[in-house]
């Protein structure tokens, strides 16, 4: 009787704790940070849209800027793989998620085909607290929800 009531109190304990979240991709992203990330995106666009593969380049992360070594080789990439990204007719920034614990920037994109895909923008913070792109996967627009 004594085991049920311990039992039974544990139970209703446990009941009424907080709980505790796993830190996620999005914990400590304020309001400037979301800006930021923005803005980071579209002056690489716009760096795309000028052929200005120096500055598209620079807002690639460590990461990035290491497999592909000069603007030249990311900047052929670009054009041969992410035609929506390199001339895209029309963008549409959605939500900011975490990704499978990655911080996720979603773009809707219609490429010069007139196709729609979301461009999931990996984003990485470096050690001075600025932003880079990471990575960038492209799902059509059906896809786009993962």
């Amino acid at each position: 009787m004594r085991l049920a009531r311990l039992l039974c109190i544990l139970v209703l304990a446990l009941a009424f704790m907080p709980v505790v979240a796993r830190a996620g991709a999005l914990d400590g992203v304020g309001d400037g940070d979301r800006v930021e990330i923005r803005a980071i995106i579209e002056r690489q666009l716009a760096a795309f849209q000028r052929d200005d593969g120096v500055t598209a380049f620079g807002f690639a992360s460590p990461t990035i800027r290491a497999i592909f070594g000069t603007p030249e080789n990311f900047m052929s990439m670009v054009r041969n793989g992410y035609a929506p990204v390199y001339r895209p007719r029309e963008v549409e920034f959605q939500d900011l998620a975490d990704i499978d614990g990655v911080l996720t920037q979603r773009v809707l994109l219609v490429g010069p085909d007139g196709r729609v895909v979301v461009a999931h923008y990996s984003m990485q913070r470096q050690p001075d607290g600025t932003w880079r792109i990471n990575g960038c996967v492209l799902k059509g627009a059906e896809q786009a929800t993962s």
